[in-house]
């Protein structure tokens, strides 16, 4: 049995090195027996993961030399069998017509458990810097609210559960973070462990039994999924751990993010490798089209995109792929989740409150009239809105699973990468926007929170990776990037460096911010040369850069 020890990894034991700073709940949350879950499973499954972070840019090369995406041939069968069904939908998944999202720190928690959704993504990825103190404050939120016992006072308020049961509050689904991130506090035989399995193995080990016990399950979203490939390898990491921890088969359900473009071909093929352990997919709206610019980079005016407020759900491309999502998950037993509304109501404004929340109205109309099952908000207050118009389309009915089925819908892979037929511009605004959000975004990310307010919308990393990818676009597009207002000017990168100096001229600082950094950050991937494949990549060096100088101050100049 190893002992964890409480310094900068001076010591590894059991092949297990933690280098993270000693933070409260530790202890509690990297127990020696959680370590060793957390080890088996990394020894298992961390070559095959290599191998498909591989498989990601071998297809990426094969597009950027000319190749198309299609539907697979090779798993045509799968796609005809029309006889297999995911498995059952598990308790407190079969009812999800409204979800709310956000963070795992404990006002959000609370807040989130409270709110009257029906469930609530606990997310450790895009909206949480995966700071050392989030990784396991997270952790210690989950398992206490779980348990009822969570409170938190702050600002001179006392948060705490209305309900006591756990099926009295949203069923909680946790998303980890994405593959391609790795967690290098922790190293098992040298190596860092990916950030994925660390938020999976730690809420598994320390909650799957707990939850079966109080009449839920442990329940995941899947990130930054880009193939079924990509989908048995989770499938495979569920078996491994329900056997160690002798958990029935079939006990964990995932609901997998379609946010990339290159998933949105297999689809039936991601529900069919995760079928025994599958609940449902999710249109992640802003993901999808930063995939849609990163993959498309280099391929010229017909996949150049206007300004991001235009790429709107009801555009051709963006339409094909949202029905295709539900009539593929009705077709196989499935739940059909869509999209975010980001706006945040105005308690002050009253005029700006009505819109944003006719916004919210419109858009969960559209959903719940396509056919979808629910939908994601990330404010409380935005949970009344998006209830009454799925409580107006579902009735007491808990899903349309059998009732839309949507066979109306034919597949079509030209539709689905057709963003020629994409209606809108390229503006000054829009590139202004792109920068100041990017920026702000940034500096509240290198400061540790994930999710940033900003002009009257909730921020994450995916609608930050959208602003700097329009970036690099535009510059690279040469001709064909011309704004349509100020006599079709060329995006060029001096003017983008131009127009960064004069948004970040006009921020307000404050001492100990982190503009800066994020300035440099923002500009390092939206300016470069080549394109950096995530900008969560760069900033999570700088802010382990930040973590080491931090530890040799705090011990007077002796390396970590």
């Amino acid at each position: 049995m190893m002992t964890l020890q409480t310094s900068f990894g001076d010591s590894t034991l059991n092949g297990v090195r933690v280098l993270g700073d000693p933070v409260p709940g530790q202890r509690e949350i990297l127990t020696p027996e959680a370590i060793d879950f957390l080890a088996a499973l990394h020894r298992a499954m961390e070559p095959r993961r290599r191998e498909l972070m591989g498989l990601r840019e071998e297809r990426r090369d094969r597009i950027a030399g000319g190749a198309t995406l299609d539907f697979l041939p090779e798993t045509r069968k799968v796609r005809e069998d029309a006889s297999w069904h995911v498995a059952p939908l598990a308790p407190g998944l079969k009812d999800r017509r409204v979800e709310i999202t956000g963070p795992v720190d404990r006002k959000m928690t609370i807040n989130a458990m409270n709110s009257g959704a029906r469930g609530w993504l606990a997310d450790f990825e895009d909206s949480s810097t995966p700071s050392w103190e989030n990784v396991i404050a997270g952790q210690v939120n989950l398992r206490d609210a779980i348990r009822g016992t969570i409170s938190l006072s702050a600002g001179g308020k006392e948060y705490q559960l209305n309900g006591e049961a756990l099926t009295d509050h949203p069923t909680i689904n946790v998303r980890p973070r994405g593959l391609h991130l790795m967690e290098d506090r922790i190293e098992v035989d040298g190596s860092p462990v990916s950030g994925a399995l660390t938020d999976f193995a730690l809420y598994f080990f320390h909650n799957a039994k707990e939850l079966m016990a109080r009449g839920r399950g442990p329940y995941f979203y899947l990130p930054k999924t880009e193939s079924h490939l990509e989908a048995r390898w989770w499938n495979c990491v569920f078996v491994r751990a329900q056997d160690l921890l002798a958990v029935p088969q079939g006990t964990v359900r995932a609901t997998v993010l379609i946010e990339t473009i290159t998933a949105a071909f297999e689809m039936e093929e991601i529900l069919y490798q995760l079928r025994n352990h599958a609940a449902g997919l999710n249109a992640g709206r802003w993901d999808y089209i930063f995939s849609i610019i990163k993959t498309f980079r280099d391929r010229g005016a017909d996949f150049v995109l206007p300004d991001r407020s235009e790429v709107t759900m009801t555009q051709p491309m963006m339409r094909a792929y949202t029905e295709l999502l539900v009539r593929t998950c009705h077709r196989r037993g499935a739940s059909a989740i869509g999209g975010m509304a980001a706006q945040i109501p105005s308690r002050k404004d009253a005029e700006a409150n009505a819109a944003a929340l006719e916004k919210v109205r419109a858009d969960k109309s559209r959903e719940a009239g396509d056919g979808f099952d629910g939908s994601w908000v990330a404010h409380p207050d935005l949970v009344p809105v998006a209830m009454e118009v799925f409580d107006g389309v579902l009735g007491e009915e808990p899903n349309q699973i059998r009732t839309r089925r949507r066979e109306d819908v034919v597949p079509d892979a030209a539709a689905l990468i057709d963003v020629r037929s994409t209606v809108g511009s390229i503006t000054e605004r829009g590139l202004r926007t792109n920068i100041e959000v990017g920026i702000r975004y940034l500096e509240s990310w290198l400061r540790g929170n994930g999710a940033a307010a900003i002009h009257n919308l909730m921020e994450d990393a995916a609608t930050a990776e959208i602003s700097r990818s329009q970036l690099w676009q535009w510059v690279n597009a040469g001709s064909t990037a011309k704004l349509t207002d100020g006599g079709e000017r060329t995006v060029t990168r001096e003017w983008v460096q131009q127009l960064t100096d004069e948004e970040f001229a006009a921020i307000e600082r404050t001492e100990g911010d982190r503009f800066d950094d994020a300035r440099e950050v923002f500009t390092s991937v939206a300016l470069a040369e080549e394109f950096p494949d995530f900008l969560t990549l760069p900033a999570y060096e700088r802010f382990l850069s930040a973590e080491a100088r931090a530890r040799r101050e705090a011990t007077g100049g002796t390396p970590a």
